[in-house]
């Protein structure tokens, strides 16, 4: 059911019948050894392997996120934070004209975060509509399998080296990296950022076993197919 394997024909007969669909958020930034589209990659992903057996429209993912800090890593792609809400602000008003009143964002990129905070704006003009914001990463039940696994985990660590995140030919640092100072890095121009970060690991381990990531993955799909079925306030 993603959005590019159907015609607007598809998408008028699916309307006629449920008003769900699912709107990926991700970000272009670096990930230390990951692919710069890691959370574009990682959101789309899940929203495809959740909506797709309920039969539920998946729209494709915005690639492009607020991500200012990392802009001395080549490859990163920003946007300001005005530009993106009004973005977002389109792509719902357009969703809802169609008929679509339920609507889960799967959010992949913490720095997306002000679209939550603006989108009480939206719902109070659009009263009929129900929108879930859902940073799949740290759901308290997606959270809680992470910590189980290994507390020390955060942006571009092991927490989010899948096999579908990886690039062939890349061998990550064997090294667990010490937490750095957030509180420090937030106050940092994007080249002091780099050289606090180094690779852009945040804290941990940049690979673990397979079999932890299947566990962490497997939360987070029960987790977000629960909202999709479950979670719409009345």
């Amino acid at each position: 059911m993603r959005v590019q394997d159907m015609n607007w024909q598809m998408v008028e007969a699916y309307l006629q019948r449920d008003d769900r669909c699912v709107l990926p958020l991700g970000c272009t930034e670096q990930h230390a050894t990951l692919s710069l589209a890691t959370d574009s990659i990682l959101a789309g992903r899940l929203s495809e392997e959740v909506a797709g057996p309920l039969g539920i429209p998946v729209f494709p993912t915005l690639p492009y996120g607020i991500t200012p800090s990392f802009m001395a890593y080549p490859g990163t792609v920003t946007v300001r934070t005005a530009t993106y809400v009004a973005l977002l602000g389109d792509v719902l008003n357009s969703l809802h004209a169609h008929g679509f009143r339920r609507i889960l964002i799967v959010n992949g990129h913490g720095g997306n975060a002000p679209g939550q905070g603006w989108l009480g704006e939206w719902l109070a003009a659009h009263p009929s509509a129900r929108v879930q914001w859902h940073n799949w990463w740290n759901a308290p039940r997606t959270w809680k399998v992470v910590q189980k696994i290994d507390p020390l985990a955060s942006h571009a660590s092991w927490m989010e080296n899948f096999p579908w995140t990886r690039l062939p030919g890349v061998t990550p640092p064997d090294e667990r990296k010490a937490a750095v100072d957030l509180s420090r890095l937030k106050q940092l121009p994007p080249r002091d950022a780099r050289a606090l970060l180094g690779d852009g690991n945040f804290a941990g381990l940049h690979v673990r076993p397979d079999r932890d990531m299947h566990l962490i993955w497997q939360a987070a799909l029960a987790e977000t197919r629960d909202l999709l079925e479950h979670g719409w306030a009345p």
